[in-house]
């Protein structure tokens, strides 16, 4: 469907937005549910981005409770007089015993294991999950998208920011769509990349994106 083709009044716009970069992004680490503060990098990518969306009128903000989100939407919205409202539906994917570590070898298995929970059946992807941690596509998509479709119906015809993390847009967009795994490779969402979305609460609809690395 043709976002212009649209009566935009039945939708709420949603911006999605990446949290600004960390020290563990630095370091190369799997941040899943752990916590790594923002670079002064980040920082400043998150006060570019609100100036940006100063523009933008947004009935609410909503981000992630881990505080590199939660850190990212305070700056974004720094001249605005909005509470930012936190979240664990809205938290990155957890990589269970893998959170917080790095190294080639690490990545490699944590690519593996996510490759081979989404080819097993359900039953069979919930016992891998339960030895390693990683939380599978479906439980991740179940608790984000349930909470977009609730911001969404309460907010038609309003704009809404919501901070979140990069694994959680990138499988979010693949389950709408917008691309596969090839056109959309792991860290393929930069920091405070955005993506416009609207909703009805049924239906998502991608306007734009920016900092979203598609191939081809």
């Amino acid at each position: 469907m043709n976002p212009t083709d649209l009566d935009k009044k039945k939708y709420c716009t949603l911006y999605l937005v990446r949290h600004g970069q960390t020290v563990w992004n630095l370091e190369k680490r799997f941040q899943g549910h752990k916590d790594s503060p923002l670079t002064k990098e980040g920082e400043d990518q998150a006060r570019t981005l609100g100036k940006k969306l100063n523009h933008i009128d947004f009935a609410a903000v909503f981000s992630s409770d881990l505080m590199r989100a939660k850190r990212t939407a305070e700056m974004i919205i720094l001249e605005k007089k909005l509470a930012v409202q936190t979240s664990q539906a809205l938290r990155e994917r957890s990589f269970g015993r893998y959170d917080g570590k790095s190294g080639l070898e690490i990545g490699k298995i944590v690519h593996e294991e996510l490759e081979m929970l989404n080819r097993l059946s359900e039953e069979q992807a919930r016992e891998l999950s339960s030895r390693s941690g990683i939380e599978t596509n479906d439980r991740l998509m179940g608790r984000f998208i349930n909470f977009l479709r609730e911001i969404s119906v309460g907010f038609t015809n309003k704009n809404v920011l919501i901070v979140t993390h990069g694994g959680v847009l990138r499988t979010f967009l693949i389950h709408i769509g917008f691309g596969d795994n090839k056109a959309l490779p792991f860290n393929s969402i930069e920091n405070t990349a955005v993506v416009k979305l609207l909703s009805d609460g049924v239906d998502f609809i991608v306007e734009r994106t920016e900092g979203v690395n598609k191939v081809g």
